[in-house]
């Protein structure tokens, strides 16, 4: 080994064998190496080009579009291979016997007459015999490759030389596509030149011919070029960036132009992620068989719910890639997701994210805020009510939590006009408890301050709390599950820890947050409710709605309520989405089922789903009109020697005795999938999906192998 990290070209042995004398060695210095010793070839850029020139046609909701070849809605019927071939075999023999029965006069001379009538007598009575012989023979070829092609076109000859001839034999080439012209090139940056940016195209261009460019990159830059043609930014700020750093211009503020490692395949010019491959399955609709799944953020803006048995792939085959797509976007500037699950679930490294929220471990850097970064006292108090007794309302779908939120509000305005800061855990737990000293202080600082109109908030608690059957009881024991000593650092108001709040939407942000699970079940389940009131919060208030925002939250168990079924409905038009995922409906009280479904457009039935889950999903997906045939078949008895001969050779052609047969065509009304068939009738590694578009576009409950 070299000083300078290569291997020796002479190899590993001691005494390397004599080489002869280069001409360099007879002449002088060797010229200089044009790259330094043990560097890799540059990289031309031709997988990136083939990636951006691949066609990417239009196509169902759902569909894995890069590469897509559509096929016709209908599936083309199909001949029995044994029908087929006796078919084929039955017309040749026909047009055999025609032949013969030409050629030996068995039906006259009248086939040769229009020869004789268009041809002169001196070609026909030619004196030459190769002459003759070239006219007659010439005629016949004529006659028998007409009747060739009739027998041929009735016996499909076409269709068994398709199906087992030669081009049956060949593996299917790719086909190789044209290179596109320059102003339809998209290496080029057409939409770049055509709005005066011709130096910027220019260098976008080379660099990715010279294989600079990453798909990242592309999208990223398209997303800043989407800015200016929306006039958030200037055409002059764009080029000169541009021209400044090229392909690494309009970077995420993390720096980064890439995750540290994918898992699954992205096509980040349509915005998919491929989950696996719909089933070549009769229940699947024919143009979606063999197709690849692709989900974008048009679809994840309507909400996914994933229902499935541990171990049967949510978080390995939905979250995980789902997080992985919408954290690429987010590097491109097109989305902020958070991820929240429990700690060690797999959601990726934490390389991967801007910000990594562990709650109870001591090595956190980030803090999560217990308020959402409000400052307005009744929208903490909403929040925080949704967080600690949103399960225990009343679960019907028009319940609330509103006392909850007047008693929270009754305690935060109180203490933030006092301390400019809401309380701390510690701190709210002991004004919920009513201990005396606390509510005390407060209302001392109140009359200090003049503040009577808050005075009145405090009277209005303290009366209350006097009463049997006050909320405030339940909200204190609620509150007192986070009032732990692992959970001492976190949750602080005082300024001294990094609280993170999802205010920060805004932005284009990755954020993971793990939730505590050994012995903290219940409070991870506070939390988790948290997250998605302060995500419905944050969300609905933002300027921006171009940038997609996605809450994924690995195990709902315990978040789903009537508020957050609610706040789920709005995600659509605010440009957010949420991404569920519970082991069974069973962890939904069961007024709220019908809702939930009802509310997320996208839903997933995944392999091991009880039956009663099945139901649910079965009476969501509704019915169809399908056409039933019911087929009477009755077997025929042959009398005569000659009946028995005919059906003999029906039975050789057909592989079927001769029966005659009664069909009675009905139009019926059937579930798509019926509850038998999610609980028992999906095989390992796949699910049933159902899609819906931001755009109202619909897609049938598809089966789909997650594994493909």
């Amino acid at each position: 080994m070299d000083s300078d990290g290569t291997r020796d070209a002479r190899g590993t042995h001691a005494h390397p064998v004599p080489r002869p004398a280069t001409p360099f060695e007879h002449n002088g210095t060797p010229p200089m190496p044009t790259v330094p010793p043990g560097a890799p070839p540059r990289p031309d850029g031709s997988p990136f080009l083939t990636w951006l020139r691949t066609p990417r046609p239009e196509a169902a909701p759902g569909v894995w579009r890069l590469g897509h070849r559509p096929r016709p809605e209908q599936e083309p019927e199909q001949t029995p291979a044994r029908q087929l071939i006796s078919g084929a075999l039955i017309a040749f023999l026909v047009g055999w016997l025609v032949w013969s029965l030409l050629w030996n006069g068995y039906l006259g001379s009248w086939w040769v007459l229009p020869l004789q009538l268009l041809v002169p007598d001196s070609w026909r009575n030619s004196d030459s015999n190769v002459s003759r012989a070239f006219l007659w023979y010439g005629y016949y070829s004529l006659i028998a490759l007409a009747i060739l092609l009739v027998v041929g076109r009735l016996g499909r000859w076409g269709e068994v030389w398709r199906r087992y001839g030669p081009p049956a034999w060949r593996p299917a080439r790719p086909v190789t596509e044209r290179p596109p012209a320059p102003e339809q090139d998209p290496a080029e940056w057409p939409h770049l030149r055509q709005a005066g940016a011709h130096e910027a195209a220019e260098r976008l261009a080379a660099e990715a011919k010279a294989g600079l460019m990453r798909d990242v990159d592309h999208a990223r830059i398209s997303r800043a070029w989407q800015g200016v043609r929306s006039g958030r930014h200037t055409l002059a700020g764009f080029t000169g960036a541009v021209l400044k750093d090229g392909s690494g211009a309009c970077l995420h503020p993390s720096g980064e132009r890439d995750l540290p490692v994918r898992h699954a395949r992205h096509d980040l010019l349509t915005g998919q992620v491929r989950l696996g491959t719909t089933a070549d399955d009769p229940r699947n609709p024919y143009h979606y068989r063999g197709a690849g799944l692709g989900l974008d953020p048009g679809l994840l803006g309507t909400s996914l719910l994933a229902v499935g048995p541990s171990g049967s792939g949510k978080t390995g085959a939905v979250v995980r890639p789902l997080a992985e797509s919408l954290c690429l976007h987010a590097l491109a500037g097109r989305a902020s997701v958070v991820v929240v699950g429990a700690a060690g679930a797999g959601l990726g490294p934490a390389e991967g994210y801007d910000v990594v929220v562990r709650i109870g471990h001591p090595d956190s850097v980030y803090d999560l805020d217990l308020y959402g970064g409000t400052t307005d006292p009744d929208e903490a108090a909403a929040i925080l009510a949704e967080a600690l007794v949103g399960d225990l309302a009343d679960p019907h779908p028009g319940s609330d939590s509103r006392r909850s939120t007047t008693v929270l509000a009754q305690l935060l305005g109180p203490f933030r006009a006092v301390h400019d800061r809401f309380p701390s855990v510690p701190e709210l737990r002991g004004l919920l408890d009513g201990a005396p000293g606390p509510l005390a202080a407060l209302r001392k600082a109140l009359t200090d301050t003049g503040q009577d109109g808050l005075l009145r908030e405090l009277d209005a608690r303290e009366r209350q709390m006097a009463h049997p059957g006050d909320v405030g009881t339940v909200l204190a024991d609620r509150i007192a599950l986070l009032d732990r000593p692992a959970f001492a650092p976190f949750f602080d108001t005082s300024g001294q820890s990094r609280p993170f709040s999802l205010k920060a939407l805004d932005h284009p942000v990755r954020v993971r947050i793990d939730l505590p699970q050994r012995g903290h079940g219940d409070a991870s389940r506070i939390l988790a409710r948290l997250v998605l009131a302060q995500f419905t919060a944050a969300v609905t208030v933002r300027e921006d709605r171009s940038l997609f925002a996605c809450l994924i939250l690995d195990d709902a168990s315990g978040a789903v309520t009537p508020e957050a079924v609610r706040s789920i409905q709005r995600l659509r038009s605010a440009g957010a989405g949420a991404v569920l995922t519970l082991r069974t409906l069973d962890d939904v009280p069961r007024p709220l089922r019908g809702p939930l479904l009802g509310a997320i457009g996208c839903r997933m039935a995944l392999s091991g789903v009880t039956p009663w889950d099945g139901q649910d999903f079965a009476d969501v997906w509704g019915k169809e009109w399908t056409e039933t045939r019911d087929v009477t078949d009755r077997q025929i008895i042959a009398e005569t020697p000659a009946g028995k001969a005919v059906h003999m050779l029906r039975r050789v052609i057909t592989g079927q005795a001769p029966t005659a047969r009664a069909v009675t065509v009905r139009q019926v009304e059937r579930e798509r999938w019926s509850a038998s068939e999610l609980a028992h009738g999906v095989p390992a590694g796949h699910a049933v999906l159902s899609l819906t578009s931001v755009r109202g576009e619909h897609a049938p409950p598809l089966l789909v192998d997650l594994r493909g």
